[in-house]
């Protein structure tokens, strides 16, 4: 039996001895796969009181993290996710400060704090502006996992230093928490947790377990008769289930689904007709094939016989078609259309009519500087695709670039690619294993370091210079390279 991330959330606000309630909060429980891929995320703002229309600023700030984050790319980590979405959020709420009357007192402006946690996997991703605080609760104890930005002028008096919509940016606390079964976080507004304490947070619990809501109602209503003034907030997330180290759709595909054999000319399967052999390795075998209900050929990738019972293998084989249908780009390869459930592991891409990069430089021995420029600004756009997806190609060479008739250049071969977001979500899938070949492997690999976009572009380098001189820049010397002190010398 699998198991996946599942948590108790209990919520409640008050406006207290207020006239209205400038607090908003929030969360979201979302089903597979965006459970796996971005996480439960759990929000909590708090308008500062001198504004009239602070509150709007609150429930904005709520709503647009519960709805841009699920819209961000599966392929981002939570930290740029969430952050690009709160810089958004942020310059947005400053813009509507900046049109109104009030344009040059922020006191009265559009300005909230912001709390957020998000539960991906097995860790806890939190981000902090303002005052409004996060803490976990261990053994009746709470330990404040978030630190206040208020300026504290004198015993009765103090500032925020730090707000959504306070400014054009925004200076985003970012922190990562381990997760185990049973932890507990509370998420509060200044009107709980400076009326309340760590004993009576924990015994409401405790009395509640069932009900969580019920828990954060009594807290509240414990604060208030403590004489807070001030709107009233908290949320209580409960960790109750945590996901298994495999959990992925990509894994679980690679294990489902058996690998098919080989393939003959005119022989029919799933749905598409054979038509011939296109390319064999020791990695995967690559047909011409044509859909039976469209007529459009595709290439059709099956995994390599002799790899298929290593373990991991399927499991990057399948991996490149999860790549390509994240990536929208004239220098990607594109993955065929998705019309007919699968039965085995296979891969359909678009089929393009030219020749390697690799096989061009055979037949091109004296590369002019024009063209070589021409085919690596290509290269680069493709590169720059996966870059913006928090991706890392990994197998940069002459061989996984295609050239087609019309002159379009295309990044192909996807298995080695580096996924940030997956690798968050499934930490098991990280490999020390050096996936590229290793001619065109960037030297960080050989150190034990992980790679970044630098990595890649010296695949390209090597590969620009290779069309100049016909020659490797370092020959096989880079492959040898074990520590930091080897490579200085090269």
């Amino acid at each position: 039996m699998v198991n996946h991330l599942k948590t108790s959330i209990g919520q409640y606000s008050d406006k207290g001895r207020k006239e209205i309630n400038q607090d908003f909060f929030g969360a979201l429980l979302p089903v597979q796969p965006a459970l796996e891929l971005k996480g439960i995320s759990v929000v909590l703002t708090d308008g500062i009181s001198s504004s009239n229309v602070s509150q709007i600023a609150a429930e904005s700030t709520v709503k647009s993290f519960l709805t841009d984050y699920y819209c961000t790319s599966d392929t981002w980590t939570v930290k740029t996710s969430a952050s690009r979405v709160i810089q958004a959020t942020n310059s947005w709420l400053h813009s509507a400060t900046k049109r109104s009357i009030d344009a040059y007192d922020m006191n009265r402006g559009y300005v909230c704090t912001l709390s957020a946690m998000v539960f991906k996997a097995r860790t806890a991703h939190l981000f902090h502006v303002g005052d409004s605080r996060i803490y976990r609760l261990e053994g009746g104890s709470l330990e404040q996992l978030t630190n206040d930005h208020r300026n504290v002028v004198s015993s009765v008096e103090s500032y925020l230093s730090r707000a959504i919509g306070m400014a054009d940016t925004v200076n985003i606390d970012y922190r990562t928490a381990a997760l185990n079964v049973g932890d507990i976080f509370i998420m509060a507004t200044d009107g709980v947790y400076e009326h309340t304490n760590a004993k009576h947070i924990s015994q409401m619990i405790a009395a509640h377990q069932d009900d969580l809501d019920m828990a954060a109602q009594m807290i509240v209503r414990n604060a208030y008769e403590n004489g807070s003034a001030d709107n009233l907030t908290i949320q209580i997330i409960r960790i109750d289930s945590l996901p298994d180290t495999e959990a992925n759709d990509v894994i679980a595909q690679s294990k489902t689904l058996p690998a098919p054999p080989l393939l003959d000319a005119q022989q029919e399967f799933e749905g598409y007709k054979v038509l011939r052999p296109l390319h064999s390795n020791h990695r995967s075998h690559i047909y011409l094939v044509q859909d039976i209900e469209s007529g459009e050929k595709y290439a059709l990738k099956i995994p390599s016989i002799d790899l298929r019972e290593q373990p991991g293998y399927l499991r990057q084989f399948m991996m490149e078609d999860w790549v390509m249908r994240r990536i929208k780009n004239a220098h990607v390869l594109k993955a065929a259309p998705q019309t007919r459930k699968r039965k085995f592991a296979y891969i359909v891409m678009e089929y393009i009519q030219g020749q390697t990069l690799a096989q061009w430089m055979i037949d091109n021995p004296k590369c002019d500087l024009k063209t070589m420029r021409e085919i690596i600004d290509q290269v680069s756009r493709g590169l720059r695709a996966f870059h913006r997806k928090e991706m890392l190609h990994q197998d940069l060479r002459p061989q996984n670039i295609m050239l087609d008739e019309d002159g379009t250049v295309k990044l192909i071969d996807f298995g080695s690619t580096r996924v940030a977001g997956v690798l968050e979500a499934s930490p098991d899938l990280q490999s020390n294993d050096i996936l590229g070949t290793l001619q065109y492997t960037a030297p960080e690999y050989f150190t034990g370091e992980t790679g970044s976009k630098r990595s890649d572009y010296f695949s390209l380098a090597v590969i620009a210079y290779q069309m100049l001189t016909s020659k490797l820049p370092y020959g096989t010397q880079v492959s040898k390279i074990r520590n930091k002190a080897q490579l200085k010398k090269l």
